[in-house]
């Protein structure tokens, strides 16, 4: 399984925002001790190392971690881009040049219904794959990252199905969430084993029989299926845990660690581990 690495993905301290915005040192040491590879900050998370990216490749570099993916999130409500959209994406692509071989993980911020589904659909892919065409031309991998809030557009396997129809396969991949396809009623080994050629870059949640975000290991999906197939296949790339669950909430960095030894006791061959 040397292929595969493991990092964490900061929306498990993202949800105490105020606590952690911009303390990016203090999440690299979380992903340290959890024995984890790397991490994949979202954008809004980097506070002053948004300015920065030296700063961050250093924090890094002292700690033996990588950038794994920056997870880029926007509404994307328009069929292009506004002008201070593409100017964020432009500033994003920028921040990327410094990390070659990170993952761009776009992800469109979730509305309050799905109003107007098809048309904010086909708005949304517009955008992405205008992104992704434009990194491809400076050597930058992209992936579309559904979610699965109600006011998501992208949920169910209907959705999923509209969504790889308008996809530019040439230029942007996938980055299923398990927890999100669950949660929309997607198997989540059946989603890969279906649309595998198109999964680039992967997140693992878990999820408890009755929906609810719990911590790894302690729901019902079946991570072990799914790295079995992933390593089978010959996925070379990052699998990224998002920790939702209530008790990450108010202590992300315990919950954290406590991923990376399930990592540990389950995935011990995989890299970075």
């Amino acid at each position: 399984m040397s292929a595969i690495k493991f990092g964490l993905q900061t929306y498990t301290w993202q949800m105490s925002f105020d606590r952690y915005r911009g303390r990016i040192g203090h999440i690299l040491d979380v992903v340290a001790k959890a024995g984890c590879a790397g991490f994949e900050p979202e954008v809004c998370m980097l506070g002053e190392y948004t300015a920065s990216p030296e700063r961050l490749a250093e924090e890094l570099c002292d700690r033996g971690l990588e950038l794994g993916a920056l997870c880029y999130v926007e509404d994307w409500r328009h069929a292009q881009e506004t002008k201070e959209e593409a100017a964020n994406a432009a500033a994003v692509l920028g921040y990327l040049e410094t990390f070659p071989g990170t993952m761009l993980v776009l992800c469109q911020m979730p509305g309050e219904d799905r109003s107007e589904l098809r048309d904010r659909q086909q708005n949304a892919v517009a955008c992405v794959n205008a992104i992704a065409r434009r990194a491809a031309e400076k050597g930058i991998a992209a992936t579309f990252h559904p979610n699965s809030p109600p006011g998501s557009v992208f949920r169910t396997s209907e959705d999923y199905e509209f969504l790889i129809e308008l996809l530019d396969a040439g230029v942007l991949g996938l980055a299923p969430d398990s927890g999100h396809l669950a949660r929309g009623g997607i198997d989540p080994l059946r989603f890969f084993e279906t649309y595998r050629p198109l999964v680039k870059h992967v997140h693992f949640k878990d999820i408890s029989a009755s929906g609810e975000w719990v911590e790894m290991g302690r729901g019902v999906a079946d991570f072990e299926a799914m790295v079995r197939y992933l390593t089978d296949t010959e996925y070379r790339g990052w699998i990224m845990v998002e920790d939702e669950s209530h008790r990450a909430e108010k202590d992300p960095d315990t919950v954290s660690v406590e991923n990376g030894a399930y990592i540990q006791r389950h995935f011990a061959g995989s890299s970075g581990l």
